[in-house]
């Protein structure tokens, strides 16, 4: 069984910073692709950034220049720090990893809320 669980979320002035974590936990026998989508109210969940065993990232033009993906390959941890936080970003933040277990699949974690207030 494999879990994700992220932490740090919160709420946190326009401007400010936080630094989300996540990290896989079970029968693991590889991570291949980790990263960090979000959800904010009534709006499609959409990619955020992602990062893959070999360190290349990719984000979204929204975030690009203020939020850095990065992971602990030997601590099967992906982080997601985000700086000049805008209103715009409120939404809850989902951890995202394709992992091997008995097979391979993608998994999500529970969520954490960000709040950016104005």
């Amino acid at each position: 069984q494999v879990q994700l669980v992220e932490s740090g979320g919160g709420l946190v002035q326009a401007g400010g910073s936080l630094r989300l974590s996540c990290a896989a936990s079970g029968s693991i026998i590889r991570i291949n692709t980790m990263g960090w989508y979000r959800q904010a109210p009534g709006k499609q969940r959409e990619l955020v950034a992602t990062i893959t065993s070999g360190g290349s990232t990719n984000y979204s033009d929204s975030v690009k220049g203020r939020f850095t993906v990065s992971r602990d390959n030997a601590k099967n941890t992906v982080s997601l720090q985000m700086n000049s936080l805008k209103p715009e970003d409120t939404a809850v933040y989902y951890c995202n990893a394709y992992i091997t277990y008995l097979s391979g699949r993608w998994y999500w974690g529970q969520g954490t809320q960000v709040t950016v207030s104005s």
